[in-house]
This record gives structure tokens, C-alpha cells and sequence, in this order.
């Protein structure tokens, strides 16, 4: 069986919606959505700088769009399993029928407002650590204040904090870690920093009526595959504020006999942590329109 996953923020670049927008209906879709939540999806995919789409307002939205446009473009194969990282979660709900397309865009712009006005309370951000035992990281971290905000596995965890904290980190990296990367996002995401988006988005998930998953659902809260629609929803609210566990998720993969996991536009981050952290599994990024046959022959293998 082959799975079907969405990255989250950072994995953004400028003009990547470009040649997605050739194909058929796409330049519609895009504008019909971008009416409906009031930002010009096309103008960030195709002509914005880098700058403008790290705006976590702008880059949210954009990866849903993006994300739904190019596995709609797959076709009618229906995967084994749907799931997403951090923002990713509402691009796998609309996936496995939990949201439709136009609700999901509307969440999503929703929550990168919130989080973008929560972020701006203090100076926060987000480093990656590569290498190194998880839970001596972990307990680094935790030392300087800081939170394990995404652990990936492969290798990888996120940390979270204020800018003098994560100054302090790289001046202090736990022992056995390689490197350490800052990321091109705008606050420290999945922490108590996001704390005040939580309520916001709570209203906003009122005002939803979600589906029951028609997909098997992985939630990287812990990993759990979720079948209720409403507990789905309440995960992508509480989920801004807590850490993201794509290591469990990667774990239950396996424990479900993924073969294969398909990563949609702008895809390669949670390829990259697949080729590490199951091998065995083919992996394929979508990251233009030309990689489309590849992944259709791929489901076909795997379906």
C-alpha cells in the first residue's frame, strides 16, 4: 500500500506553483480559492520573493493549495493512508474527505493569521538539529528553555523558543549533534508561544461540519490513526500549540505495511526522513508537474 503525505512550512520556495498552474483547471481552482479567503494564491506561488511567502499568513495556505492541487492531479487512485506535518494536517484532512477543499483553505488561512499574530508577541523561532541521540537532545533542550517542537525521526528534531534561546543552542549543541539549521519560518510553532492562535482557531473550527476520514487518517499528535471527523478537527486545533510527533507517524507506516509514500508539492522534506527512517519504502516527491507519471506508475505498483 502506498501513503499519501503533505509537508508543512519552510518547505515553500519562490515561483514553485508555476508550472502546476498549466495544468488543466488549475489557474481556476486557484483563483476560486483565493476569492473565497481573500489572498492571491497565484501571485505568492509564482511571482512573490522568498520573504513574502515565510509571511506564516501567506505560506499556510499557499502549501494546502499547492498540496490539493497536485494530488489532485494524480488522479482517482485512492491511497491506504493519508497524513501531513504540522500545516500538512489540514491539506491530509481535505485528502481523506474530513474538509472539503474550500473549508480546508479557509481553516488554513484562519490558522496562519493566528499564528502569525501570536507570533508576533515575542521574537520566537525554530532550529533543526541533526545527529545525535533524541533523548540527550531532548533533555539539552528542555535545559535551555526550549521546546522538541517537531521530532522526526531520522535523525532530526526541531527545537522552538525565543531568539536568545535558540542563540544559546548554537553556541551549546548537545552532545553527538552534527549540525544545527535555522529555519525559514516565523515563529516558534507547536510551542506555548501559539497558545493564543489555539482559541482562534477553535472559533474558526466551529463555524466547520467535518466528515468522517474515508482514508485512513495518521495524526502526528502521536501517531494514532484518528476515524472520527470531529476528533480530527480537534487535533488540528490543539495541534498549533503541541509538538509534532512524524516519528510515531513513521512508526505506525510501518506497522501498517506502507511500501510506498508519495510526498505532494513542494514535496521532499518528509521523502528525505522516509529514505532514512523506513528503508525499504519507495519514495517519490512531487515537485513539478513532470513527476507526475513517476507517481501514478508508483500508486499503480502499490495501490
Amino acid at each position: 500500500m502506498f501513503v499519501l503525505v503533505a509537508p508543512g512550512q519552510g518547505a515553500q520556495t519562490p515561483g514553485f506553483l508555476t508550472p502546476w498552474l498549466e495544468l488543466p483547471g488549475a489557474a481556476d481552482r486557484l483563483a476560486a480559492w483565493s476569492e473565497a479567503i481573500g489572498l492571491d494564491l497565484a501571485h505568492y506561488g509564482t511571482q512573490a520573493d522568498a520573504d513574502a511567502i515565510r509571511d506564516t499568513a501567506v505560506a499556510q495556505p499557499l502549501l494546502v493549495a499547492a498540496g490539493i492541487l497536485s494530488a489532485s492531479a494524480l488522479g482517482a487512485t485512492t491511497p491506504g493512508a493519508v497524513a501531513g506535518h504540522s500545516v500538512g494536517e489540514i491539506t491530509a484532512a481535505a485528502f481523506a474527505g474530513v474538509l472539503d477543499d474550500t473549508a480546508a483553505l479557509t481553516l488554513v488561512r484562519k490558522r496562519g493569521l493566528a499564528m502569525a499574530e501570536a507570533a508576533a508577541i515575542t521574537e520566537t523561532g525554530m532550529s533543526a538539529l541533526l545527529g545525535g541521540d533524541p533523548e540527550v537532545s531532548v533533555a539539552h533542550l528542555e535545559k535551555l528553555g526550549l521546546t522538541p517542537a517537531n521530532v522526526n525521526g531520522a535523525g532530526q528534531i526541531v527545537a522552538a523558543g525565543t531568539l536568545e534561546q535558540l542563540a544559546a543552542l548554537a553556541e551549546d549543541k548537545p552532545e553527538g549533534v552534527r549540525k544545527i539549521v535555522p529555519l525559514k519560518v516565523a515563529g516558534a510553532f507547536h510551542t506555548h508561544h501559539m497558545s493564543p492562535a489555539v482559541d482562534a482557531l477553535a472559533k474558526a473550527a466551529e463555524e466547520l461540519a467535518p466528515a468522517d476520514p474515508k482514508i485512513a487518517y495518521v495524526s502526528n499528535k502521536d501517531g494514532r490513526t484518528v476515524g472520527s471527523g470531529a476528533e480530527v478537527l480537534s487535533r488540528l486545533v490543539g495541534q498549533v500549540a503541541n509538538p509534532v510527533r512524524w516519528d510515531l507517524c513513521m512508526e505506525t507506516f510501518k506497522e501498517l505495511g506502507v511500501t510506498a509514500l508519495i510526498e505532494v508539492c513542494p514535496g521532499g522534506t518528509l521523502t528525505g526522513l522516509a529514505k532514512r527512517a523506513l528503508p525499504g519504502v519507495a519514495t517519490l516527491a512531487l515537485k513539478t508537474p513532470d513527476d507526475l507519471d513517476a507517481a501514478r506508475a508508483l500508486m499503480a505498483e502499490h495501490a
